[in-house]
């Protein structure tokens, strides 16, 4: 005959432990601008795919930043040459 296990003695099985999910890509389709600071910029938004979401905000910031630096660039950037004056210097 077996004597009967003690109600402490039996194990519960353990619940899974509540909280955040493990991070998942969000594979959002990144098609290619032409240019290749904008691009790299983009494509570093693949980083935040395989962080929890308490460490999005840096690489978002981050490429923030990288896409208005490329902007600001294209300000600084000199145009076309403007066209000669109509009205010449008079000697």
């Amino acid at each position: 005959m077996h004597e009967p296990v003690p109600q402490e003695a039996v194990a519960e099985p353990e619940a899974p432990a509540a909280g955040p999910a493990a991070p998942a890509p969000l594979n959002v389709p990144r098609e290619p601008t032409g240019d290749a600071g904008v691009d790299a910029q983009l494509a570093r938004l693949a980083d935040a795919d395989h962080l929890a979401t308490d460490g999005h905000v840096e690489v978002y910031e981050d490429v923030h930043r990288g896409l208005r630096d490329a902007l600001t660039a294209l300000d600084a950037r000199p145009g076309p040459p403007a066209p000669p004056s109509s009205y010449g210097s008079r000697s």
